[in-house]
């Protein structure tokens, strides 16, 4: 089958010093080596989709709104900066 492709300048010279090296038809060394990709990617393992399953973290604290959760977490953030700062005097 004839076809037209854009090769990379990069692989293009690859492949055209393969051919130099083997003394094979840049077409000959083109098919190999797309072979031998398309060989390769069907024996590779199927990666199944990572999953985590999700776990109770408990009942939500007295007081505490979850729509201030960054602001709450800013807060204990700068609390403990604080805290290590008082130590090192």
């Amino acid at each position: 089958m004839r076809t037209t492709l854009t090769i990379d300048d990069q692989i293009a010279r690859r492949l055209k010093e393969a051919a130099h090296r083997s003394g094979k038809s840049f077409k000959e060394v083109v098919n190999e080596t797309l072979r031998k990709g398309l060989i390769a990617r069907q024996a590779m393992p199927q990666i199944r989709p990572y999953r985590i399953e999700p776990s109770s973290l408990g009942a939500v604290r007295s007081g505490v709104d979850l729509d201030q959760a960054l602001q709450l977490a800013d807060r204990l953030e700068d609390a403990e900066v604080a805290r290590k700062l008082q130590m090192k005097k």
